[in-house]
């Protein structure tokens, strides 16, 4: 045996963190000799062709967007009438008020009792009729469309109309009579005791069109492959939904979810219109955001309803962020993206 040492070789240079390229040393990590390829970096070209594309999207953002949040907070701060420069600092008084106010805290109750109710409601509603009008049946076409108007019909439109056919002298009431449904009883449509009912009603109306069109969007990509296998193993129609059609359209009905409750937290227009500014905390369906707009503006208060915006702002990206972290998760973990690691 030679005692005159062997060239190592390549992977044992690689490895070692030399190797020889041309006749120079150069540097290459693990990673690299494994077959991983370095980064390429971003040409002046290509970025410039980002900020072109993207900037103007990212000026409108800050401007209508980030502007108006940071100057809610400034404004916050101050006992702000609304016009001239902020002066009277009073630092978090308004946040104490905002936070001890029983009628802000019965809102908040209002608006989560809501997010519950659009859930348990609009979410099996819009499932069962997605599925019925996913099936071949005569007049497809025109249900799809009479579900879809009320989601195209503007919120000042439905609630005006809404408000003058729901009072006890309105028109459902004396169609219902007409009809003998409940005698010569009036309801109390708008009332206390029917004001959450009512708005739900409004809302499941209003918004389930929406929902449905999501859903029969997630079904078309469901391959008829799964439940012509389903069939031949005997499975039935329920069956097939339960163990095919649920499973692969939860990222759609998750991505529904999370529209329906940050609506929900933010509900401000149905409610306003409908019932009217001084009703809706009276009738209890008043919102963080109708609340907002009865001490804030309505009252000169603006500072006070600047702070209102940052605490209802506060409450919706929470909720956003947790419901991202608890539920959305779940549909990004098998995304493979730079920097991530793959679990």
């Amino acid at each position: 045996m030679s005692d005159t040492p062997q060239a190592p070789s390549a992977l044992e240079s690689s490895l070692d963190g030399n190797t020889t390229v041309m006749g120079g040393t150069n540097s290459v990590s693990p990673m690299t000799a494994v077959g991983r390829a370095p980064r390429q970096r971003t040409s002046w070209r290509e970025r410039f062709e980002i900020t072109l594309l993207s900037g103007p999207a990212i000026l409108v953002f800050l401007a209508f967007v980030i502007a108006p949040v940071v100057a809610a907070f400034y404004y916050g701060f101050y006992r702000w009438k609304g016009f001239g420069p902020p002066t009277d600092f009073i630092g978090l008084h308004n946040y104490k008020v905002i936070l001890t106010d029983p009628e802000f805290h019965r809102a908040v109750l209002h608006n989560f009792e809501i997010l519950a109710l659009s859930l348990l409601i609009q979410g099996p509603l819009a499932i069962l009729l997605a599925l019925l009008l996913n099936r071949k049946m005569r007049g497809r076409s025109v249900i799809r469309v009479l579900v879809f108007v009320p989601w195209v019909v503007s919120e000042v439109i439905a609630g005006t109309g809404l408000g003058l056919m729901l009072p006890v002298n309105g028109a459902i009431n004396a169609l219902l009579t007409n009809m003998h449904i409940f005698g010569d009883v009036k309801i109390q449509w708008l009332g206390p005791h029917m004001a959450l009912w009512t708005l739900m009603a409004i809302l499941t109306w209003k918004y389930l069109g929406f929902a449905i069109i999501l859903l029969m969007a997630g079904l078309q990509n469901i391959p008829e492959e799964l439940y012509e296998a389903a069939s031949i193993d005997g499975a039935s129609y329920w069956q097939q939904q339960r163990r095919i059609t649920l499973p692969l359209l939860g990222p759609t009905i998750r991505i529904w979810a999370f529209l329906s409750i940050i609506g929900a937290l933010q509900l401000f227009d149905l409610p306003w219109i409908v019932w009217g500014e001084f009703n809706v905390d009276r009738d209890g369906i008043s919102t963080m955001a109708t609340y907002m707009a009865h001490y804030g503006p309505r009252t000169g208060l603006y500072g006070y309803g600047n702070a209102v915006a940052v605490v209802l702002f506060i409450i919706s990206m929470i909720v956003a962020v947790l419901y991202q972290r608890l539920v959305l998760s779940r549909d990004v973990d098998g995304a493979v993206t730079d920097g991530r690691k793959k679990r």
